[in-house]
């Protein structure tokens, strides 16, 4: 039960982080990516809004052996770059740049309506579904 509260109050902080920093809102996200033009600098700053707790929250588990709900915290990811993270942040940022939203913020901006959001939900579902058939290919290939 502890677990849900906590799972439901960090993804409702979550989401009112989003709508706050207007992330929900395409326009600033491709207007950060316009370097060229009408470049908007401020995601920098939830940028680094998320990736400072994020480093204080690794620091952190460091010194503790499990979560406050009693649970053991993941393994640190492997720093190594390989062809599927390469390929995935290459996927990720082509969406990303096309339609100025990432997941997080697609599922928030839901409450809006419309069927732009309602889309891009059903192709990154459909995306989701296709990844480990993908994977697999991939990883066959690379390994001939």
């Amino acid at each position: 039960m502890l677990r849900t509260i906590i799972a439901a109050v960090s993804g409702g902080l979550f989401g009112a982080g989003l709508l706050v920093s207007g992330m929900t809102d395409t326009t600033k996200v491709q207007g950060w990516l316009d370097v060229f033009g009408a470049w908007d600098p401020t995601l920098a700053f939830v940028l680094g809004g998320a990736i400072l707790p994020m480093a204080l929250a690794w620091n952190i588990t460091t010194r503790r052996a499990r979560s406050v709900v009693g649970t053991p915290f993941p393994a640190r990811p492997d720093p190594k770059l390989g062809h599927n993270l390469v390929i995935g942040s290459v996927l990720f940022g082509a969406g990303w740049g096309l339609v100025g939203l990432c997941p997080g913020p697609a599922i928030a901006s839901l409450s809006w309506g419309g069927t732009g959001g309602i889309v891009f939900i059903l192709a990154m579902v459909a995306g989701m579904l296709a990844a480990n058939p993908i994977r697999t290919r991939i990883d066959q290939v690379a390994a001939t």
